[in-house]
C-alpha cells in the first residue's frame, strides 16, 4: 500500500530519537516515529536524501543509538492505488478537518491481502475524492474487520498531522465496551509489549521484545461466567485490547483468533447459551471518541450506540441475570463503570 500526499506539497518532519528505540534500524525507527506514513515511504525519503540524522544522511540499515535529532524535508508526489468505490459509511459528523465515522461489523478498513476493494478507504474516496492527497486517504487509526465503532479521518493535511500526534502523545480518548470470558472483581491496568506471534505471524502476542501497550479496564457488569468492560486504550497495537483480555486469561467472547472455542459455563440457561453460539464476531465495539479539533482547539466527543447484534446479547445475558438492562434500547449505556 502507499501513501498519498498532494503533489508538490513539501513535508516536513522532526522528532527526537527515543532511547527506546537504541540499535534500531534508521527505517524501522522512522516507522516508529510516523506512523502516519508507510514503511516503503520513508525508505524512499531515505534513498532520496531528505532525511538527516543529527544532519548526517545515514542508510536505511544504519542503526541508532537513541538522542539523535531526525529531520525530514521530503516533496511529496500525490499517487494511490485504489480507486473510489461506492461503500455505505455512517458519518456521525463531517467538516472541512474531520470525519467521524461509525464502523459497521464485517468491514475492512484498508484494502489487503484478501479484502481488495469495498473498504472503508474506498468509501471515504468516494464520500471525498480529495482524501487522494492524504496518507491513506486520511484514515489515522484502524478497527479490527470485526470490531464496531468510531473511527476519526482527516481531511486536510494539518488536521492529519494534529490528529496522528494526538494518538501518539495519548491525548485522543478511546473507549471500548468489551465482553469478555470470566468475572473479573474490578479494574486494572494491562502494560505489556505486544509484537507478532514468535510461531504464528498472523496473530499478535505479549513478548519481551514488542512495542509498549498499555490498555486501562473498568467494570460494568457481571455476569455467570462474563463480564462485561469498558476498556480505555493507551497506546494503539495492532489487535490490542483482544492480545491484552487473552493474555489476562479473558479473551473476548467470540474471538477465534485468541480466545479459541466458545466456553459455556456450567448450568447456563438455553437462552444465553444460543445467544452466545449465534454471536460469530469479537465483543468488541469504539463506544466513545474525544480529541482536541485541528483546526478550532475545541475539546469534541462523539458516542456510538452498540450495535444491534451485541445489545441483543446483553439482553439475553440481563435476562437471565434478572438485573436491568446494561443498555437501553438505542444501544446506549445505562450503567456507569465501577471504580476500582
Amino acid at each position: 500500500m502507499t501513501d498519498s500526499e498532494p503533489a508538490g506539497q513539501r513535508i516536513r518532519l522532526a522528532a527526537l530519537v527515543p532511547t527506546t528505540l537504541a540499535g534500531a534500524r534508521l527505517d524501522q525507527a522512522l516507522a516508529e516515529l510516523f506512523p502516519e506514513h508507510s514503511r516503503s515511504r520513508l525508505k524512499e525519503w531515505i534513498l532520496a536524501e531528505q532525511v538527516r540524522v543529527d544532519g548526517r544522511l545515514l542508510r536505511p540499515r544504519d542503526r541508532l543509538i537513541g538522542g539523535e535529532q531526525v529531520a525530514i524535508d521530503a516533496q511529496a508526489q500525490a499517487q494511490t492505488t485504489i480507486s473510489a468505490q461506492d461503500v455505505p459509511l455512517e458519518i456521525l459528523h463531517a467538516d472541512d478537518a474531520l470525519l467521524v465515522i461509525n464502523k459497521p461489523a464485517g468491514l475492512v478498513v484498508h484494502p489487503g491481502a484478501g479484502n481488495p476493494e469495498g473498504t472503508v478507504q474506498h468509501g471515504l474516496l468516494h464520500y471525498d475524492p480529495s482524501l487522494v492527497n492524504l496518507p491513506r486517504s486520511g484514515i489515522v487509526h484502524r478497527l479490527d474487520k470485526d470490531t464496531t465503532g468510531l473511527m476519526v479521518v482527516a481531511r486536510s493535511l494539518a488536521a492529519h498531522t494534529s490528529l496522528v500526534a494526538q494518538l501518539q502523545a495519548r491525548e485522543m480518548r478511546r473507549d471500548y465496551v468489551a465482553l469478555c470470558y470470566g468475572e473479573f472483581t474490578g479494574g486494572g491496568q494491562v502494560d505489556a509489549p505486544i509484537g507478532r506471534h514468535p510461531r504464528d505471524r498472523v496473530r499478535m502476542a505479549v513478548v519481551p521484545r514488542g512495542k509498549p501497550a498499555v490498555t486501562h479496564y473498568r467494570l460494568l457488569r457481571r455476569y455467570a461466567g462474563f463480564t462485561l468492560l469498558k476498556v480505555s486504550l493507551e497506546t494503539g497495537r495492532t489487535h490490542q485490547i483482544r492480545v491484552h483480555m487473552a493474555h489476562l486469561l479473558h479473551p473476548l467472547v467470540g474471538d477465534a483468533t485468541y480466545g479459541g472455542r466458545l466456553r459455556l459455563p456450567a448450568g447456563i440457561d438455553e437462552a444465553s447459551a444460543q445467544a452466545l453460539r449465534g454471536f460469530r464476531r469479537q465483543a468488541l465495539h469504539a463506544q466513545q471518541l474525544a480529541l482536541v479539533h485541528p483546526a478550532s482547539g475545541e475539546a469534541m466527543q462523539w458516542q456510538a450506540p452498540l450495535p444491534e447484534d451485541f445489545r441483543a446479547l446483553l439482553e439475553v445475558l440481563d435476562a437471565a441475570a434478572g438485573t436491568s438492562p446494561v443498555c437501553d434500547a438505542q444501544g446506549r449505556l445505562t450503567v456507569a463503570e465501577a471504580r476500582a
